[in-house]
């Protein structure tokens, strides 16, 4: 799965054309060396904040697979089948490394002539940058609020006995 880390500012074009940044796109490569289909990227509407999210395909194919262990015939099912993977979108990449972002979401995100792509760990996110500069602020003060929540994950060292 791809790890996206960092922040960036990229234009945006009058076409809805966007460069992804070159460690995203790397991230996404290597995910694609390791077994999926689909070098490009996935993007959908966030779920959180008033954004584009995005993602490798392995992703959206664990996201799917979370959605599929729910009642078949729920409304709380096809509520995430519809939101989620019914707004998807798979984009492939031109020579130039850029996406052409759908008009729906680039008019839902309030995307004009630059956008931010933010690292988010196994997704990333694609921001209006005076919305993401707001909401920053906002989070940093949360995260520093709730800092005693945060824990780093033991690692199991396994020995091995022959």
């Amino acid at each position: 799965m791809a790890l996206f880390l960092s922040t960036f500012i990229n234009k945006i074009d009058s076409k809805g054309r966007i460069s992804v940044p070159a460690q995203f796109r790397m991230a996404l490569s290597n995910a694609a060396l390791l077994g999926t289909e689909f070098a490009g990227v996935i993007i959908y509407e966030s779920f959180v904040n008033s954004c584009i999210e995005g993602c490798d395909i392995g992703r959206i194919k664990r996201l799917s697979d979370s959605i599929d262990e729910l009642d078949p015939f729920s409304e709380s099912r096809d509520a995430f089948a519809t939101t989620i993977l019914g707004g998807a979108v798979q984009l492939a990449f031109d020579s130039d490394g850029r996406v052409i972002l759908p008009a729906n979401l680039i008019a839902m995100a309030d995307l004009k002539d630059k956008a931010v792509f933010v690292g988010k760990g196994a997704t990333f996110e694609i921001w209006q940058p005076e919305r993401f500069e707001e909401y920053a602020k906002k989070a940093k003060e949360n995260a520093k609020d709730n800092r005693n929540l945060l824990r780093l994950s033991k690692v199991k060292i396994e020995a091995k006995t022959e």
